[in-house]
């Protein structure tokens, strides 16, 4: 099963407030993920192809940086991935493709700052629309304060 398992039983924990996976389910799968990684470190060793070196390069790394790719699991409060960050920089590259950059400096960063408010008013459930519309209104969108 490997680390879906184990994100399934994260977010469990998290459902139920609880900080903790049951340690025998954690054990087994990061001894089953940990043997995945060493015998694909061994089985394309050769890297008789550019896959392949990108393929032990992937391994090497989950070798040596097991613990940052795996805190989510000692720490549910961590998400699995990083979808959100993700997505929020996909658009500014999507920009890039199609018009071939951003021009300057300021273009860059006032882009990165619409963006920035538009993710984090989508996050908190608001509409694109609604909150642009009420910023250039004067009367801009902010989070509640927690």
């Amino acid at each position: 099963m490997g680390p879906l398992a184990l994100k399934k039983a994260a977010d469990a924990a998290r459902d139920i407030d609880t900080e903790h996976i049951d340690d025998h389910l954690k054990a087994g799968e990061l001894s089953a993920l940990r043997t995945a990684v060493t015998d694909g470190i061994t089985a394309i060793a050769a890297r008789s192809s550019k896959t392949e070196a990108k393929h032990h390069a992937l391994f090497q790394r989950l070798h040596r940086r097991w613990n940052d790719y795996l805190r989510w699991v000692h720490d549910p409060a961590l998400p699995f991935d990083n979808n959100p960050a993700e997505q929020t920089m996909r658009m500014a590259k999507l920009r890039i493709k199609i018009s071939g950059c951003l021009r300057t400096l300021a273009n860059a960063e006032d882009f990165a700052v619409i963006r920035s408010y538009l993710a984090t008013a989508d996050r908190h459930g608001q509409t694109m629309l609604d909150v642009l519309t009420a910023a250039l209104r004067g009367r801009p969108w902010t989070p509640a304060s927690t």
